[in-house]
C-alpha cells in the first residue's frame, strides 16, 4: 500500500468566505433531497439494490469466532490479547492476510484473507472488541497520493486502528507499519463515520464497474449514515452525475461537498474544471484559485515543490519551500534532512550539520508503537494537478 493515510486531505482547514459559492450551471436550485433521489439516473427507491447494514458489516462470522477462541486467551490482559490478535492475523502460518484494492466486511476480509485497508481496520476492530479489546477507527492524516484507475485518478486516503490499554497507553494497529510515521496528525473517528467510508469505498469500486444503481445507493446511504456530511461522498456522487452528463445535479453535489468541507481541494478542481468546460472562465478561475492559496499553505505540497527545486539545483527556491514548511509542521524529519542537503550543494557545511543534526533528533523523538492502514478513496473526476 502506499504511503496514503487520512481521511480529510492534508490540507489546512482554512475557512474560505464563499467556498460553497453559487452555482452558474443550475446546481444551486437543486436540494439535497433531490440529489439523494436519483432521478436524473433513472434510478428509483424500488429498484436500488440492498446495501449492507452496519452490523453485517461488522458482524463476525463462526470461523472469525474459532480463530480467536483457537488464537486468543480471552482471559488474559489487554496487552496479552492485542499481541495475540496482532501475531495471529500477521502470522502466515495462521492467516496470511494480503493486501488487494477490494472493500470488503469485516467477514468477507477475514474469508478472503484480502482486502484493502479499510477492510482491515473493519476485521480488526470488530475481532479485537469481540475479546474485549477497546479498539477504535483512527484517522491518520498522511499527504495525498494520487493512483490511476481505469481511467479515474483516485486519491487513497487512511484509518487505522487504535486500542486504548488503560493504564499502560495506546496502541497503533497498521496494516503498513513501514510508512506510518509519528509525525502525522492522528484522531479518532467514530464507528458511523467509518462505516461511512466503507459505504463511499464501495460506492467508488461499483462505479468504476459502470453499476450506477448500486454506486448511487452506496453514496447515497454513506451521506446518510455519517454522524456528519461527508464531502467525499457526496463529491463521489456528484462525479455519478457527471458521468451521466447531468451537469446541473454534478454542481449542486459539488457544492454540497464544498459545503461540508470548505478545504476540499479535490472538490474545488472538479468545480474549475466543470465551469471551464461549460465556459464559465470567472468561475473555474475562481475554484482555481482558491485551491491554488489552499495548497501553498500545505507544508507537505511545499516539500513536493522543494523536492523539484531540489532536483532542478535550485537551492535556494527549495530552501524556501522548506523553511514555509518547517513552520507549518515542525515535528518531519524529512523536511529537516532536504534542508540539509540542500546546505551541503550550497557549500554551506555548517547549516548543513545543523538541519541533518535536527533531521535525526526529530527521527529520534518519533516512538514508534506497534502496528499493522482505513484507505478510502475519493476519484474527482480530473488529475490533481490543476
Amino acid at each position: 500500500m502506499k504511503l496514503v493515510r487520512a481521511f480529510p486531505l492534508v490540507l489546512l482547514a482554512l475557512a474560505l468566505g464563499c467556498a460553497s459559492g453559487m452555482g452558474t450551471l443550475g446546481g444551486a436550485s437543486i436540494t439535497p433531497d433531490e440529489l439523494l433521489a436519483g432521478a436524473p439516473l433513472g434510478v428509483t427507491q424500488g429498484s436500488l439494490p440492498a446495501v449492507p447494514t452496519a452490523e453485517q458489516v461488522l458482524a463476525l462470522s463462526p470461523e472469525m469466532r474459532t480463530f480467536l477462541d483457537e488464537n486468543v486467551d480471552r482471559k488474559g490482559g489487554d496487552n496479552l490479547k492485542v499481541r495475540q490478535l496482532v501475531e495471529a492475523i500477521f502470522n502466515s502460518d495462521t492467516f496470511a492476510l494480503k493486501y488487494n484494492e477490494h472493500t470488503r466486511s469485516a467477514s468477507g476480509t477475514f474469508r478472503a484473507q484480502r482486502g484493502n485497508c479499510l477492510s482491515f481496520s473493519l476485521m480488526f476492530v470488530a475481532m479485537a472488541r469481540e475479546v474485549g479489546l477497546h479498539a477504535e477507527f483512527q484517522e491518520v492524516e498522511i499527504p495525498a497520493d494520487w493512483t490511476l484507475d481505469n481511467d479515474t485518478f483516485v486519491l487513497n486516503r487512511h484509518v487505522n486502528v487504535r486500542v486504548n490499554l488503560e493504564p499502560t497507553g495506546t496502541l497503533f494497529v497498521d496494516f503498513n507499519i513501514g510508512d506510518f510515521r509519528t509525525s502525522y496528525d492522528t484522531h479518532t473517528i467514530s464507528d458511523r463515520r467509518a462505516l461511512a467510508q466503507y459505504y463511499n469505498n464501495l460506492g467508488v469500486e461499483l462505479m468504476q464497474g459502470h453499476d450506477t444503481p448500486a454506486a448511487f445507493a452506496n453514496f447515497r446511504k454513506a451521506v446518510a449514515y455519517n454522524d456528519r456530511p461527508l464531502s467525499a461522498a457526496w463529491m463521489n456522487l456528484g462525479t455519478l452525475y457527471l458521468r451521466h452528463d447531468r451537469l446541473a445535479y454534478a454542481e449542486a453535489a459539488y457544492l454540497q461537498a464544498l459545503q461540508a468541507d470548505t478545504s476540499n481541494l479535490v472538490v474545488m478542481s472538479n468545480l474549475a474544471h466543470l465551469y471551464e468546460r461549460e465556459g464559465d472562465q470567472k468561475q473555474a478561475a475562481n475554484y482555481r484559485r482558491k485551491a491554488s492559496h489552499l495548497r501553498r499553505h500545505n507544508p507537505y505540497y511545499r516539500y513536493l515543490l522543494a523536492r523539484q527545486a531540489f532536483a532542478a539545483g535550485d537551492y535556494d527556491t527549495a530552501i524556501s519551500h522548506l523553511r514555509c514548511a518547517v513552520r507549518k509542521k515542525r515535528k518531519e524529519e524529512r523536511f529537516y534532512s532536504l534542508l540539509g542537503s540542500c546546505y551541503q550543494r550550497k557549500g554551506n557545511e555548517r547549516a548543513a550539520r545543523r538541519w541533518l543534526a535536527r533531521a535525526r533528533e526529530v527521527a529520534a523523538s518519533q516512538v514508534r508503537e506497534d502496528a499493522y492502514p482505513v484507505d478510502s478513496k475519493v476519484p474527482p473526476t480530473h488529475p490533481p494537478g490543476m
